[in-house]
């Protein structure tokens, strides 16, 4: 069969077919492309706790599999494997213990894990995300060097950005040159705006100036940065008690929250560094980061146990998106789930 031409400007000959091909390939180069689609919370939270998970996973398995033949046993391994996921030897007891009196001597592993899950979202508690209800709502980020506190702080504003709230943000860690930039690359990614002095400035007089421009501009949330030497620090401790009391004098009834940012990757230690800054500041909440580089994501347990602190929001990624407003229910099934397709889950045992 002898080819269809059709001329092109007005005197070459060619091929029909050709053109066709030609027209098709330019239609699909030109069609929009759809941008990635963020996973879904609860994928993300899983994805971040992978390194626990898979720590816990086969002692977890070994010890539940053993079931109604060795209940005692399996509680024992279940122990042991809470300990390795650094949960705290403490903690992971008074966990067992529960999970003992609820399934008795003759539960299979799925009763167990299932208790066990029940139990965890019991100790960490419901903890709803703070709806800022003050003008301006002034939160104090607190913590120690090296845990994403500016970083942190950033997220948050976006957070508050894409709720639709003003934001400012008061470079309080003078002490760090670099703290101070980062915190303005942020302010200039989210919208928000910046209060910022010369490294080597007092601490006090940025967030005086930083609170004042906020009740000028009508601002809905300011959040404050603040050096972050060692807890131990007596002088770092004090420094950040005169802050709480510039805070407090200029807008009554703040700072309305206090987060203390914690590294999940330096295990119980970071329940050591709640318990100080708790002591000298009154912490109000926990935003504990950095889970996804870490087999010790079982700590977040640990510090809502032994402190009492709720744990607002946890870092599972280096994304905007991957600040997370912590969920016990969530977390406990990222946790503690198999790392199997969700339609094979519910057949272990």
């Amino acid at each position: 069969m002898e080819p269809s031409w059709i001329a092109v400007a007005g005197t070459a000959l060619v091929p029909l077919g050709l053109v066709l091909a030609y027209l098709r390939a330019r239609r699909r180069r030109a069609a929009p492309v759809a941008p990635p689609t963020a996973a879904p919370p609860v994928d993300r939270l899983r994805q971040g706790l992978l390194s626990t998970r898979r720590r816990l996973a086969a002692e977890l398995e070994a010890a539940l599999g053993r079931g109604a033949t060795e209940p005692e046993r399996a509680l024992k391994g279940l122990e042991e494997a809470l300990v390795a996921a650094d949960v705290g030897v403490r903690t992971a007891a008074e966990l067992v213990a529960r999970v003992r009196t609820r399934v008795g001597r003759t539960a299979s592993g799925a009763e167990i894990r299932q208790a066990l899950q029940e139990e965890v979202e019991a100790v960490l508690g419901v903890v709803a995300e703070p709806t800022p209800s003050a003008c301006p709502w002034v939160v104090l980020v607190t913590g120690v060097n090296g845990v994403g506190k500016t970083t942190t702080i950033g997220k948050l504003a976006a957070r508050h950005a894409a709720a639709g709230r003003s934001v400012l943000l008061v470079a309080g860690d003078t002490f760090r040159a670099a703290a101070i930039d980062q915190l303005a690359v942020w302010a200039a990614r989210t919208g928000a705006e910046l209060v910022r002095q010369a490294p080597g400035a007092n601490p006090s007089a940025v967030v005086f100036d930083g609170l004042k421009a906020a009740l000028a501009r009508a601002v809905d949330v300011v959040l404050v940065d603040t050096a972050g030497r060692l807890h131990t620090r007596t002088n770092l401790m004090d420094e950040l008690r005169k802050t709480q009391r510039v805070i407090a004098r200029e807008v009554p009834g703040a700072p309305h929250e206090t987060l203390l940012v914690l590294d999940a990757t330096t295990g119980q230690n970071a329940i050591a560094q709640a318990r100080t800054f708790t002591e000298a500041l009154g912490v109000t909440g926990i935003i504990l980061t950095k889970l996804d580089g870490t087999a010790r994501g079982g700590v977040a347990i640990a510090i809502r146990e032994q402190t009492g602190l709720p744990i607002r929001y946890l870092g599972v990624g280096e994304g905007t998106e991957d600040l997370r407003p912590f969920e016990a229910h969530q977390f406990a099934l990222a946790l503690l789930e198999p790392d199997v397709p969700a339609a094979e889950r519910a057949h272990f045992a």
